[in-house]
C-alpha cells in the first residue's frame, strides 16, 4: 500500500471508531498482528493472532463498557508502511466510570492488513477505570 492508502485506510478506521463500529479495524488485522500495550499491568502485555487479541484483549475490554468502544484520532502520521495516531477515548464502563483514554498507536502494515499495533496510554488510567483484565476474563469463564 502507498502511504496515501495507509492514510485513507486509517482514517476510514478511526471514522468507523469514532462512531463505536470496529468492523473495519478488526477486518484490516492480519491473522498473525502482534498487538503491543507497553505498561506494567494486567492489561498491559503481546497479544499475538487476531484470535489472541479479540478474545484476550477487545473482549473484556468490551465486557467493562457500558456501549461499544468509542475513539476519536486527532492526527495521523504515515512514513512508509508505519504509522501513527494519536486518539482519545470517549468511553464509560458499565459501573459509570469515565475511561477517556488518551492514545498514540503506532502501527506497521503488510500489504493492506495491519501487522503490528503498539498502544501507548495512559496505564494508570487503565488500571483505575477498568481493573484487572485476568479478573474480568475469569468473571467471562464462569
Amino acid at each position: 500500500m502507498t502511504t496515501t492508502d495507509i492514510r485513507q485506510t486509517l482514517q476510514a478506521i478511526f471514522d468507523g471508531l469514532a462512531k463505536r463500529d470496529g468492523t473495519l479495524f478488526i477486518d484490516t488485522m492480519a491473522d498473525d498482528i502482534i498487538w503491543t500495550i507497553i505498561g506494567n499491568n494486567s492489561w498491559s502485555g503481546v497479544f499475538r493472532g487476531k484470535e489472541e487479541v479479540l478474545r484476550d484483549l477487545l473482549m473484556p475490554l468490551r465486557a467493562l463498557l457500558a456501549e461499544r468502544s468509542r475513539t476519536v484520532a486527532s492526527r495521523i502520521i504515515v512514513d512508509g508502511d508505519f504509522a501513527a495516531v494519536e486518539a482519545r477515548g470517549h468511553n464509560v464502563t458499565k459501573t459509570g466510570r469515565r475511561y477517556d483514554n488518551q492514545y498514540c498507536f503506532t502501527f506497521r502494515f503488510a500489504g493492506d492488513r495491519i501487522a503490528e499495533v503498539t498502544e501507548y496510554s495512559d496505564t494508570e488510567l487503565i488500571v483505575s477505570a477498568l481493573g484487572d483484565r485476568m479478573a474480568v476474563m475469569a468473571a467471562k469463564a464462569d
